[in-house]
Parts: structure tokens; C-alpha cells; sequence
């Protein structure tokens, strides 16, 4: 009887969340935020929902992409991402991810990167992925598996990459099949045409993510002749359709300037961009160079830099590394999230290359509760500064120790060269940002409160 009370607050929730979604005044607004405040337990996400209804209130830039989701999008995905992103995995979602908690003795991540398969037409420098093998492939079954796995412990929100996702054939049945789900997928979106559009707007809940490296010189550079055309094309296609989308940027030395310039996020603005993932350069994967790294100086900008956007830009920024004291530090490790790759092989991030289970003899569950997962949660506690949060360039002493302990292997062929080979290097880059980012650490984040409450841990 209570379970079904509880469903059906729910349900008459989510209708009336559906029913007003077709307005996006401050008013529609703050009485959503009002309704979705009655479905979590937890006071951490009461509060940020009404956090916030005060911005709405204050007219924050940044409530301009709920708006753009409600006034803009096609009616099928608008109502899928209110419906499995807003309430099926942020609110009802973290009441399951603690229910599961309770039962299990830790808290399960609030997403998992999966890449299905490796196949790609493309072979840009630096890929992260580009040392796995090509025919690495998980099958529908895995998949499937997978996602069944995570949403027993409330996790409706998956982030699809690769390889190329869309080159898996029958990508669009699991969508179908998981239509409870939201879906982030990165692509290089030279596969979306009219017919896909025509899919996406059929599934609803998939918002792809394009990658990009700048302007057209930049970005063919790296991807190869005319592949900035066929990125402008897709995103054309996309908004006229009214499909929501994101951006995905490479942050490295040579194209700081570009991404840390307004005038480029307004050209992205322009074309209908949702979101901006920002990844800095790591040398793993395809002929790992260090030089491409962003320097300390270009990664503080970039900070600095997003700082200034998330004020007067309406898109929503998520920087990967700078935003470590948002989130408490690493996500790594089954905290927030981990990668499964196309071979099974269960990573504590898509940039760290090392495990020591695999989907095909282990669940996620048992992989999470691995003293190798385990170990990197503890450490994730020991760090005092959450702007140098990643074990493999702010602290990659720890990632030696870890890569060298606990049974760990490398998932490709040259997946150790990060702890070996580029061991000095990392050092030197990790001493050198940690000046900076010490700096300030004391002086912005003075009242940031992990220093008020002492070093507890990630949370």
C-alpha cells in the first residue's frame, strides 16, 4: 500500500510537471520547482532544487536552458527528459540510489560511461580511445545488461561513447527498450542525417554530444578534411528538429585561446547548442603526447574563463577537472561514475586504462565493492585541494601506487605508459599546476566547505 501511494505521488507529479511543460515563464517555472521539491527524501537535493527556484527568481542566465528545454524542444524529447533525466533519475532515482545504500554499505554512482563499441571511421591524434583494439564490440545482451544493472540501483542516466555509437547496430532498439532512461551520447556526428533525426525524435531520450576542436581549421585538423561541415550540418539538422544536443571540446595548448573566448560560445550559442562538456587533453591512448596538455597557466583560465560564462552565457558548462570543488573532488572510482569499455573491461574513468573486473565474470555491484574501486575512494578523501582532484595529473603518485596494487592490469597495449614512461613528466606538470591551483585554492575557495567542515572525505 505504501509503495503504491508513493508511485502514484509520483505519477501525479510527473503529470502535472508534463501538463504545464508546454510554458516556460519564471511562474511555470517556480511551480515545477515546487513539485519536484515533494519527490526526493534526501535534504541535499530539497535544497538545491530550491537553490534553484532562487535563481529563476534572481533571472540567472543559466536558467535559460530549462527554459530552452521547455520552449524549444520537440514534444517527445521534452517530455522524456522531464520525465526519465528530471524525475526518474535526479529525484525518485537518488530515493532508490539510497534505498540501495542502506541495503549495500555504499552509495552507487549517479552514472556509468559505457562505449559499446570501438568502430570508428576516423583517426583523430590524442584520442583517448585510440589504442583499443577496432573490433572491440559489447553485445545487445551486454548492454542491455548492463542497464538493467544500473537501474536496480537507481541510475537512469547513462553517458553512450566510444568508438562511434552510432555504428552499433541496433543502438536504437536498446534506446527503445530502456525508454525510461536518459541517454547522453558522444559522437563525432558525421553519421546523423535526415534518417536519424527521424529516430532520435521517435526515442526521445537521447541528446548526442558533438565533438569539436575549435573553428573548421582546428577541428578538420584533427578529424580529418570537411568534418566541421558535417558537424554544422548535423546541428542544423538537430535544431530544426527541435532535438536538444551538446557540445564536447578538447581543451589542449593549442586551442585554449579558442574555447576561452566568448565569441566562440556565442557561434555555439547560434547553432543551437544545449551544453559544453569541457575535457582537457591527457596523454593516454593514441600516441600520448605531453606537450598537447594545457598549461597550468591555460588550465586556470579556462576556469576563470568558465567562471565568467556560467554568469552571462544561457548554456550549461560542465568542466571536467576545474570543476572538482562542485562536485567534492574526483568522480572516478565508482564515486559518481565509472567506464566500462567495448571489451567488458570495468575502468574507474574513460582517461584511466586499468581494471580488475570485467562485466563477463562479475556484476557492477561486486566490481564497485573491489578493494581496487574501494582504494580509489579512500584516496579521492585524502586530497585537500579539490581544484587538483585526478590521480593521473594532479596526483599521479597515487595513480602509480593504485595501478600498481590490487591486481590492476592495462586494458590496452600501452595503457601503462602514463605510470611509466610519462611518470616524469606527470610529476613535473602535477608540481607546477599544483602552485597555482594552490594559490588559489586559499584565497577563492576560502569558505568553500570542506575547509569549514575538515576533510571528511568525498561525499
Amino acid at each position: 500500500m505504501i509503495q503504491s501511494l508513493k508511485n502514484y505521488t509520483k505519477e501525479k507529479v510527473l503529470s502535472y510537471l508534463l501538463s504545464m511543460a508546454t510554458s516556460s515563464s519564471d511562474e511555470s517555472l517556480i511551480k515545477m520547482t515546487h513539485l519536484m521539491e515533494m519527490i526526493p527524501k534526501k535534504d541535499y537535493y530539497k535544497q538545491r532544487i530550491r537553490w534553484i527556484r532562487g535563481l529563476i527568481r534572481d533571472k540567472h542566465p543559466s536558467i535559460e536552458f530549462p527554459r530552452r528545454i521547455l520552449r524549444d524542444l520537440h514534444p517527445n524529447q521534452r517530455d522524456k527528459w522531464i520525465s526519465n533525466l528530471a524525475i526518474n533519475h535526479l529525484l525518485s532515482g537518488t530515493n532508490k540510489r539510497k534505498e540501495w545504500a542502506d541495503a549495500n554499505g555504499f552509495y552507487p554512482p549517479s552514472t556509468v560511461v559505457i562505449s559499446p563499441t570501438m568502430r570508428c571511421n576516423l583517426s583523430c591524434y590524442g584520442c583517448y580511445a585510440g589504442d583499443y583494439k577496432k573490433n572491440l564490440e559489447l553485445s545487445l545482451d551486454e548492454l542491455d545488461s548492463i542497464l538493467l544493472q544500473m537501474k536496480e540501483m537507481g541510475i537512469y542516466f547513462a553517458v553512450i561513447s566510444g568508438g562511434e555509437p552510432f555504428y552499433m547496430d541496433g543502438i536504437f532498439e536498446i534506446f527503445k527498450k530502456h525508454s525510461d532512461m536518459a541517454f547522453l551520447v558522444f559522437t563525432h556526428g558525421g553519421l546523423i542525417d535526415e534518417a536519424m533525426v527521424e529516430k532520435l525524435i521517435e526515442v526521445g531520450n537521447v541528446m548526442p554530444s558533438f565533438s569539436l576542436e575549435g573553428y573548421e581549421q582546428e577541428t578538420d585538423e584533427r578529424r580529418g578534411s570537411g568534418h566541421f561541415a558535417k558537424v554544422m550540418r548535423a546541428m542544423d539538422l538537430l535544431r530544426e528538429s527541435g532535438l536538444s544536443f551538446c557540445g564536447s571540446f578538447t581543451h589542449s595548448r593549442k586551442n585554449s585561446h579558442i574555447i576561452t573566448n566568448g565569441e566562440y560560445i556565442d557561434m555555439l550559442l547560434s547553432k543551437g547548442v544545449f551544453a559544453l562538456w569541457l575535457f582537457s587533453y591527457v596523454p593516454v591512448g593514441r600516441k600520448p603526447e605531453p606537450e598537447l596538455m594545457p598549461t597550468p597557466e591555460q588550465r586556470d583560465h579556462l576556469r576563470q574563463s568558465v567562471v565568467g560564462f556560467r554568469a552571462e552565457k544561457p548554456m550549461l558548462f560542465i568542466d571536467f577537472w576545474n570543476d572538482g570543488p562542485m562536485v567534492s573532488g574526483c568522480l572516478a572510482g565508482g564515486r559518481k561514475y565509472f567506464h566500462i569499455n567495448a571489451n567488458g573491461d570495468i575502468e574507474p574513468c574513460v582517461f584511466c586504462h586499468m581494471a580488475v573486473d570485467n562485466i563477463r565474470r562479475t556484476t557492477l555491484r561486486e566490481a564497485l565493492a573491489s578493494p581496487f574501486f574501494r582504494k580509489i575512494r579512500q584516496e579521492q578523501g585524502d586530497h585537500d585541494n579539490l581544484l587538483r582532484p585526478c590521480m593521473l595529473i594532479d596526483h599521479p603518485e597515487v595513480g602509480r601506487e593504485i595501478f600498481a596494487s590490487e591486481g590492476a592490469y592495462p586494458t590496452h597495449d600501452g595503457a601503462e605508459e602514463i605510470f611509466t614512461v610519462l611518470a616524469g613528466e606527470m610529476d613535473t606538470y602535477s608540481r607546477a599546476y599544483g602552485k597555482i591551483a594552490d594559490a588559489v585554492w586559499e584565497t577563492e575557495f576560502a569558505d568553500h566547505p570542506k575547509k569549514m567542515k575538515g576533510n571528511t572525505g568525498p561525499q
